[in-house]
């Protein structure tokens, strides 16, 4: 069996554990003690040491609020569960500066995979933003094309209405019925 320092990691292990939490994207302190092969404890002890490296755009707590909601989506995570500390989650940024703290050549080494699947999911955001505003542009198009194809239907209907006849008077004799 394989230490972890010698572990192998898995293709898209790293972008399954991605998540959004209040609009940044992060990794759970569990799921990136995991990937630099080191037990969460270590971790935390390591970001605690070294907390000015840490401000709140590199790395925050999470809520009891947010770490149910967590358990609910993440299944994986069921460990934390009865945890009596509230889960950190580190940003990009932050899961760099923990390899950095840690200073093993596995948290190194995993840590060039970390920034390729963030700088992926970020590109795949991008794309979808741009995706999005064809989308958007096409429905407007559409939108239009409806607009005048209705006016040609009623305008058809208008034309193809047959008018009601007129009364027109006879011509000719009209015997008296009296």
């Amino acid at each position: 069996m394989k230490s972890p320092e010698n572990q192998v990691i898995r293709f898209g292990a790293i972008d399954e554990r991605i998540l959004f939490i209040r609009g940044e994207k992060v990794l759970i302190d569990s799921d990136l003690a995991e990937l630099y092969g080191v037990p969460t404890k270590r971790l935390n002890e390591q970001v605690k040491r070294n907390k000015e490296r840490f401000p709140p755009d590199f790395m925050f707590q999470l809520t009891p609020e947010e770490k149910d909601e967590l358990l609910e989506s993440r299944p994986h995570l069921s460990s934390l569960k009865y945890s009596k500390t509230l889960p950190y989650a580190f940003t990009e940024h932050g899961s760099i500066m923990a390899a950095g703290v840690l200073n093993s050549s596995r948290a190194i080494e995993v840590s060039v995979f970390i920034v390729r699947a963030f700088v992926k999911l970020r590109k795949i955001i991008t794309e979808h933003k741009d995706l999005a505003g064809r989308i958007t542009r096409a429905e407007k198009r559409l939108a239009e094309h409806d607009d005048k194809i209705l006016s040609m239907v009623n305008l058809m209907k208008q034309l193809t209405r047959t008018a009601p006849a007129r009364k027109k008077p006879r011509i000719g004799f009209i015997p008296d019925e009296s």
